[in-house]
């Protein structure tokens, strides 16, 4: 349940999901998430990197921890069922 509380907070998937492919800044997480304030960025930035899921880099960005990349490997089936429903949703 803890995890489900965390990954459902708002724009917490949406940040996990820019960070895939490669270390990010918070400028440039704010740059790819239109309607993300920083407050809430930097909220979930700290938890997230509480929680594990995410490491500040050398830089100052964020990246994907060995076990935040796993959780990605977990939300394939998700992923899957949620391109098929977008298939079927009326236009």
């Amino acid at each position: 349940m803890a995890a489900l509380d965390l990954l459902g907070r708002r724009w917490a998937l949406r940040i996990l999901w820019e960070l895939r492919g490669g270390p990010l800044g918070a400028r440039e997480l704010l740059s790819q998430c239109p309607g993300l304030s920083s407050s809430v960025l930097y909220d979930r930035l700290r938890e997230l990197t509480a929680a594990a899921v995410i490491a500040r880099t050398a830089d100052g960005g964020y990246e994907l921890t060995r076990l935040g990349a796993g959780l990605g490997a977990a939300l394939e089936p998700l992923d899957a069922w949620a391109t098929r429903w977008a298939r079927q949703m009326p236009p």
